[in-house]
């Protein structure tokens, strides 16, 4: 795997990563995190992709991981606006189309599977498949609903606290709130103390408004044009995402298959074996029929 830097439309420097396939290869796939993500904690789901056969490409989102940082404080993870997002990947996406093996499949986390949705639903072409692990399609947090976060999301603009973050510490380090298993959380924590420069923690008050307008930009209508063969896994007690709306919107894919899994934890690639290697076996299933 090797890092590189990648210029985005406007100028910006994000970091991208390729691993080109040894041997014969299956296809390419585009991998894409989730909020304050960083490619580094997906090394071992991509290694598992990469050995059989996958040709592997994908990039830290403007704002995170290695692609710089919109506030003074670099552990806020911070967004003004979702679109440059989508822009972002629509131009990476163009370019990888054009320069990797077909077949060409995304896998994506979080809020990288939000924002390929958002992609795809603006009608890109080209993309043979897609897997939407605990997409973020709305939030759910202690009860709270999207638009209520909206809401205060809204206030906290008003107050001018944009960049202020919305709690004080980083959620992700607490039991099995993001995965259930000790190992790999101690892996996501030696990284962090490794490497700084790719740390993140919690979203501003601006990155909750940005993706609650991301969220509704996102109408069914688009959904229900989706024509790209669709896998969609979460958690049936996610603690993040929206488990119901995930349903619903799996529902109008007009071409998907939904894959619900026991227990909570929002992430399913860097769970404990027993959750994790049934979702990839599933994972590779779905792409198996692609990749013929």
């Amino acid at each position: 795997m090797t890092f590189a830097p990648w210029t985005a439309a406007d100028g910006w420097t994000l970091r991208s990563f390729a691993w080109p396939a040894q041997g014969a290869c299956r296809g390419s796939m585009l991998f894409l995190p989730g909020r304050g993500d960083f490619i580094e904690k997906y090394i071992e789901a991509l290694s598992h992709w990469h050995s059989r056969g996958w040709s592997l490409a994908g990039l830290d989102w403007r704002g995170q991981g290695g692609s710089g940082r919109l506030l003074a404080d670099p552990l806020i993870c911070h967004q003004r606006d979702f679109d440059v997002l989508v822009a972002d990947l629509a131009h990476f996406v163009g370019h990888w189309l054009a320069h990797s093996p077909a077949p060409h499949v995304i896998v994506a986390h979080s809020m990288g599977a939000h924002l390929a949705l958002r992609l795809l639903g603006e009608g890109v072409q080209g993309i043979d498949a897609v897997v939407l692990a605990s997409p973020m399609i709305d939030f759910r947090v202690k009860a709270l609903p999207g638009w209520a976060l909206e809401l205060a999301a809204n206030a906290a603009g008003g107050l001018g606290w944009s960049e202020r973050k919305v709690w004080g510490h980083d959620v992700g380090d607490f039991g099995g709130r993001m995965t259930s298993c000790p190992e790999r959380r101690e892996d996501k924590a030696w990284w962090k103390a490794n490497r700084p420069d790719i740390a993140s923690g919690p979203p501003s008050w601006g990155w909750v408004r940005a993706a609650r307008r991301s969220i509704r930009r996102l109408t069914p209508a688009k959904v229900a044009a989706i024509r790209t063969p669709a896998l969609v896994i979460a958690s049936e007690s996610d603690p993040i995402v929206d488990v119901g709306a995930i349903a619903r919107t799996a529902r109008l894919l007009p071409d998907a298959s939904l894959m619900m899994v026991e227990g909570t934890g929002h992430e399913l690639l860097r769970e404990a074996d027993s959750r994790r290697l049934p979702v990839l076996a599933r994972i590779d299933g779905f792409l198996d029929c692609v990749a013929l």
